[in-house]
């Protein structure tokens, strides 16, 4: 792991890709979310990620660190607080019953740990060394959003996967802006953990899961354009590195 990274974060990051679909997909199809089986795979992979995190002292870099500049800066993160709760706007039920909903909700919070490290630090990381900002950004939250179309070969329906891309995209945007511009990624995987966990506690029905579509697709294009011009943590942090490594030549 350490020589793949070290030769190449990006194929880091695509590996830790692929070991998350391919884990998470099969177990996810055949025994679902509430399985005590998919809950220990993902907390295997967040373990992994953490643990090559703090081994290498990189959590800086990926930013497991509190936030830079003041709350207020980022509106306190209001917008992402307030379209965390949308999947209760259609009202409460649980999904499962005893301890396979204890199950769904950690294999939620994981979900959120593990995505976010993937997408936001491990992939958005690497493409910011190579690529243009708004490439880089927009690779990561649409990579983030079309990943979700696997969720097919979970035996979701076609057209709720369509939804779900486009919503994932927009979460992949405003998640991707909240990392770049603060540089920390711990907002994100709470906030993601916890869209995540409401799931499994919503009362769906058409007319909030639309409402809440075009709210996440709206706000998030709103928060950010503000974001864009606010100071940037990572790009702060790139260019300390690449003073590092002219000095080094």
């Amino acid at each position: 792991m350490k020589k793949l990274y070290e030769k190449s974060d990006l194929s880091f990051a695509i590996l830790w890709i692929i070991i998350y679909c391919v884990v998470s997909i099969p177990i996810r199809g055949s025994l679902g979310d509430e399985s005590p089986v998919m809950t220990a795979a993902l907390a295997v992979i967040a373990a992994g990620l953490f643990a090559f995190v703090k081994k290498f002292h990189l959590e800086e870099k990926y930013g497991l660190v509190k936030w830079h500049g003041s709350a207020g800066d980022y509106l306190f993160f209001i917008p992402m607080l307030i379209l965390m709760t949308g999947n209760l706007w259609g009202g409460i039920k649980l999904s499962y019953e005893g301890m396979a909903q204890v199950f769904a909700v950690i294999s939620m919070l994981l979900i959120g740990f593990i995505e976010e490290m993937i997408f936001r630090g491990l992939l958005f990381r690497s493409l910011l060394n190579r690529d243009p900002v708004p490439v880089a950004v927009s690779i990561s939250a649409v990579t983030f959003g079309i990943g979700h179309i696997v969720n097919l070969l979970a035996g979701q329906g076609g057209m709720e996967t369509v939804v779900q891309v486009f919503f994932a995209v927009a979460w992949g945007y405003l998640f991707t802006f909240v990392f770049y511009k603060s540089g920390s990624l711990w907002m994100c995987i709470i906030v993601h953990g916890l869209v995540d966990v409401f799931s499994k506690f919503a009362a769906f029905n058409n007319q909030s899961e639309n409402i809440y579509v075009v709210s996440t697709i709206i706000i998030s294009i709103l928060y950010c354009i503000y974001l864009s011009r606010k100071p940037t943590a990572l790009k702060y942090e790139l260019d300390i590195l690449l003073k590092n490594q002219q000095n080094e030549k």
